[in-house]
């Protein structure tokens, strides 16, 4: 069963982009997508900056019940957002004011903050800069490797493959799409920012990988995406496909493999 909405997703495949995806079919939410091409640089069109003046994705476009419309940039934002509208069984969250609900905080932003932009910058020196910037390849991959170490002891102290709690939440979902990228085995053949980084994913993180997965799958015996699909391009565009998680409805959503 799923619940209509007025929501539009302004996207593409990548991990933030992800986040939104991955909270959106979980709580089975429909939705409008909006596929944007950055490699022609779309998110910098005025059109765009009208929705989100930082040019960057994701953003969503919501209507308040009395039809005032929202604009909410930022996938942590965002994600706060639809847990507050949205979630009121805490499906991906858990009640406001209560341990649980601030330590989902906490490590949701632990992630915006640290996690995210570390790896970010290390994907960029690693992969598509001009010339080699050693001191920065040094500085953001041994600061993702710090980071993903502070990750592994704390699951490895819980005891638990989910970062808060015994369930799924946000602060899962921000950290999965980076998380998942640090191994060699997840990302693409020969990828030089998953080799440096893949020696830090010890055994709580690729446990949890391939935990959360399970997770998810468990949820879901028959899942189809949610998204009345409005994309840029024509790959993946038409009918929804049978998906046996929300995770992989995310996935081909946003055009990302499997595999």
């Amino acid at each position: 069963m799923t619940t209509k909405t007025n929501i539009t997703v302004y996207s593409e495949g990548t991990p933030n982009g992800l986040k939104i995806h991955i909270a959106l079919e979980e709580l089975g939410l429909q939705y409008k997508l909006v596929k944007i091409d950055m490699f022609k640089n779309e998110q910098k069109e005025p059109w765009f900056t009208e929705i989100n003046p930082n040019g960057r994705i994701p953003a969503i476009t919501d209507k308040t019940a009395d039809g005032v419309e929202l604009k909410i940039l930022e996938s942590g934002a965002i994600l706060e957002y639809l847990v507050a509208t949205y979630d009121k069984n805490h499906l991906i969250s858990y009640p406001y004011g209560t341990k649980e609900h601030w330590e989902t905080i906490s490590w949701l932003m632990w992630q915006m903050g640290g996690l995210g932009p570390m790896m970010g910058q290390s994907n960029f020196f690693t992969r598509s800069a001009v010339g080699v910037h050693q001191y920065s390849i040094d500085r953001y991959v041994n600061e993702s490797r710090r980071l993903l170490r502070v990750l592994d002891g704390h699951l490895a102290k819980k005891g638990c493959n989910f970062v808060v709690g015994d369930r799924l939440t946000i602060a899962d979902i921000a950290i999965w799409p980076w998380v998942s990228a640090t191994t060699s085995k997840s990302a693409a053949p020969g990828d030089p920012c998953a080799a440096k980084l893949d020696a830090a994913a010890a055994s709580s993180i690729s446990s949890r990988v391939a935990s959360l997965s399970s997770s998810l799958a468990a949820t879901r015996t028959t899942a189809t995406p949610t998204a009345v699909r409005t994309s840029t391009s024509s790959a993946g565009a038409g009918a929804a496909r049978p998906l046996q998680t929300a995770f992989a409805a995310a996935c081909v959503l946003c055009g990302v493999a499997l595999s």
